[in-house]
């Protein structure tokens, strides 16, 4: 391995290494610039999206209040209180989020704790109809307090009669075992009562927000006899909701769900089987494969297979080798997604992302046919010093990347319906053949 792929960048230098150092280097060996918890957080424009965890998207704010007929009570100071504003913007959600304030003696002392269980219930009182549940929204200052919220609930329950729930924001968790994300999804099925188990009844945890309503995955359950497929965002009121309890199993769709189905799995006794989002269509085949032996099933999914084998084949015709620059600021996983672009017959010049232990599969895959590729942290401070250079990519994915390269076309690729399997293969070339028609970029630009 050159030395200097370790090495310090150099003042106006923003730190990236090849993908081919990356992986001789091995997540053991991995340099501290992609690590974030080693080194200062850089808060890019490009990380604002979705570094943080009350970010618009699908942050714990909103991911709090999948549950039907919740509402919220975020206590914070308010600077964290101001930015939740943002998401009154989003249709349903400005009658679904109160406040309670702290200032500097609450964070001093913590006499706000006392007050929460009286917010609690003049929230409840406010409302024209009772709400489902509260959840109560608490940001990394009760962190640093050590505030027991898990009391404070109880103690707001006995004053309301409904659920009331922490949902914890906590940022400097994010590297911890129990982040932000995974804990708010654990909290979202912990109202789950024991019901009789129907074998026809299947849950699809992972996302926020439904899986896109042509994708295959449905009618492979339905063709093993599945009659019920319940997403939490599909859920219309709180008691169907509640009837998530009678599963048979359920299916992991986004590894940050793995807490939540084990903790139903102990609670419950609902098994779950996981199951990726992947851009290669084999591994999306070898993955239903293994999904059918799991179940004593034979999946039949040749026409879809060929189908999107095809529509990869004509997009590759139609624009040639497109080289892709990619972001984690997606419905993606940066390292998976790339190397599905370059076993297409694409190039993949820089990805944006920090790799954990179980990405080093693909970024061994990525060096074995584009070692150059270069690898960069949003996170890591030298990001102020990016300089494009003569790394200009035709077509970028992801807020993030999208930041980077201003000038090529930009396919954001962060919808809320959650593109899987062969049918998001599909989405994926088809929006981003329109950004390229929408852009007017012509095939002869592309760099053979």
């Amino acid at each position: 391995m050159m030395r200097e792929e370790f090495t310090e960048s150099r003042a106006g230098d923003a730190y990236s290494i090849s993908a081919a150092a990356l992986a001789e280097a091995g997540f053991a060996g991995m340099p501290e610039q992609l690590i974030s918890n080693r080194h200062l957080i850089y808060s890019s424009p490009a990380t604002l999206a979705f570094n943080s965890p009350g970010a618009q998207g699908f942050g714990v704010k909103r991911a709090g209040l999948s549950i039907p007929g919740s509402v919220m009570l975020l206590v914070a100071p308010a600077c964290c209180g101001r930015n939740t504003t943002i998401l009154t913007e989003l249709g349903g959600y400005g009658e679904r989020f109160f406040y309670l304030m702290m200032d500097d003696t609450d964070i001093v002392t913590g006499r706000h704790m006392n007050r929460i269980p009286q917010a609690v219930k003049e929230v409840y009182d406010h409302l024209s109809g009772a709400p489902s549940v509260i959840m109560i929204c608490i940001t990394c200052v009760d962190a640093l307090l050590g505030t027991d919220m898990e009391r404070i609930c109880r103690k707001a329950e006995g004053l309301v009669g409904i659920p009331v729930l922490p949902c914890y924001m906590y940022a400097l968790t994010r590297e911890g075992r129990k982040p932000p994300m995974v804990h708010v999804r654990q909290t979202l099925y912990s109202l789950l009562q024991p019901l009789p188990k129907k074998s026809t009844s299947v849950n699809l945890l992972g996302h926020f927000a439904p899986l896109i309503d042509d994708c295959e995955l449905y009618e492979i359950l339905r063709n093993m006899g599945v009659r019920k497929i319940r997403e939490i965002s599909r859920c219309g009121s709180y008691e169907e909701y509640l009837q998530m309890a009678e599963a048979n199993f359920n299916l992991v769709l986004d590894p940050e769900a793995r807490f939540a189905a084990e903790d139903l799995r102990k609670r419950l006794e609902i098994p779950s089987i996981e199951l990726r989002r992947l851009y290669q269509i084999d591994k999306i085949q070898h993955q239903y494969r293994l999904f059918g032996a799991a179940l004593g099933e034979t999946i039949q999914d040749e026409t879809w297979y060929e189908e999107t084998k095809k529509a990869v084949e004509s997009f590759r015709n139609t624009w040639g080798p497109l080289r892709f620059a990619v972001g984690e600021g997606c419905n993606a996983n940066a390292f998976e997604l790339s190397a599905a672009l370059l076993s297409y017959g694409f190039a993949v010049t820089e990805i944006f992302a920090d790799p954990s232990e179980e990405d080093f599969i693909y970024i061994r895959r990525i060096a074995a046919v584009s070692p150059d590729t270069r690898i960069y942290s949003n996170l890591e401070p030298t990001m102020l010093y990016y300089d494009i250079g003569n790394e200009a990519a035709d077509i970028v994915i992801g807020k993030d990347a999208g930041y980077y390269h201003p000038d090529s076309v930009r396919v954001e690729w962060s919808d809320d319906t959650a593109p899987f399997g062969y049918a998001g293969v599909r989405l994926f070339f088809r929006t981003c053949e329109q950004a390229l028609r929408e852009s007017g970029w012509h095939r002869e630009e592309v760099k053979e």
